[in-house]
């Protein structure tokens, strides 16, 4: 795929999650996706290995039961044929305690037939666990 149609997709697919159009967000998954979300699965259920559209899309409703999104920001995109990396600023409230969490993700994706077929995310999941826990965790 072209930069420009990676680019593309990458757009429409975090327009979409953004404006939480699951339906239009879910049309743009490849469905052998491999999507992988780096934390504690303890923590944060939806977290971890998933393949295929069913289950990725079975993780992010685990999420939403838990979490509500309140702002996803790309600092940039930066692509790389059928690949593209993203920096973004996030803000959750945790529905059980009202507590809200910000962190930086890291996103890299993979893009094919102008769908995702691959996605990672990275973030500080210590930060995420202690600010989930309501604690700082003392080592």
């Amino acid at each position: 795929m072209s930069e420009g149609g990676t680019r593309e997709t990458v757009r429409a697919l975090y327009d979409a999650y953004i404006e939480r159009s699951f339906d239009r967000f879910a049309g743009l998954i490849h469905d052998d996706i491999d999507w992988v979300i780096h934390g504690p699965m303890a923590v944060f259920p939806f977290a971890g290995l998933r393949r295929g559209r069913p289950a990725v899309l079975q993780a992010l409703a685990g999420m939403a039961l838990s979490y509500s999104l309140d702002s996803y920001i790309p600092d940039f995109i930066l692509v790389d044929g059928d690949r593209a990396a993203i920096m973004a600023d996030v803000a959750l409230t945790q529905y059980a305690t009202g507590r809200i969490l910000r962190f930086r993700v890291a996103n890299f994706l993979r893009v094919q037939d102008g769908r995702l077929i691959e996605f990672r995310e990275f973030a500080d999941s210590f930060d995420q666990v202690e600010q989930a826990l309501g604690r700082v965790v003392e080592l």
